[in-house]
């Protein structure tokens, strides 16, 4: 007959028990035999309210997500033709974002025969990391993905 080690709710060993006694005490108790320990030799059961546990289990889940800090990720958008007060406009707009905290994606989008001079969309990404510099480290630098070139930047500690 299959033998199980058992558990009370307590955590208290009660020992090596037969199964069917296992099931006895457990409805006795009026609670539920859980297998925690499947793989051991002999298997390990706990009598516990599994009801209870789930619930909380979901709990502690809720809670370690709650204290969890999100980053999240803001996007400025350029294109290489983009005027030096555009520029200008949107650097404040991302100085603004890294100044709360948030993570900065520059999006240089390419339309047309714009893509045959990626050059330009890289000096207007080292501008913008040279501007931001004081409050912004370069997370990823730029580079190409489709007709757009990324880069990421991070706020400095």
């Amino acid at each position: 007959m299959p033998e199980v080690r058992l558990i009370d709710g307590k955590g208290a060993q009660l020992g090596v028990v037969p199964i069917t006694e296992a099931l006895r005490i457990a409805r006795e108790q009026q609670t539920d035999l859980v297998e925690v320990a499947p793989q051991a030799d002999p298997p390990v059961c706990r009598l516990m309210d599994y009801g209870k546990f789930l619930y909380e289990r979901a709990k502690k889940e809720r809670e370690s997500r709650k204290s969890q800090k999100q980053t999240e990720i803001k996007e400025i958008r350029l294109r290489p033709k983009t005027g030096e007060h555009d520029v200008d406009y949107k650097l404040r707009d991302a100085r603004r974002f890294l100044a709360k905290g948030f993570k900065v994606k520059v999006r240089i989008r390419f339309r047309g025969r714009e893509i045959t001079h990626p050059e330009l969309a890289k000096e207007m990404l080292d501008r913008v990391a040279q501007e931001l510099s004081d409050v912004a480290t370069v997370e990823q630098e730029g580079r190409m993905e489709g007709p757009t070139m990324l880069m990421i930047l991070a706020p400095s500690r």
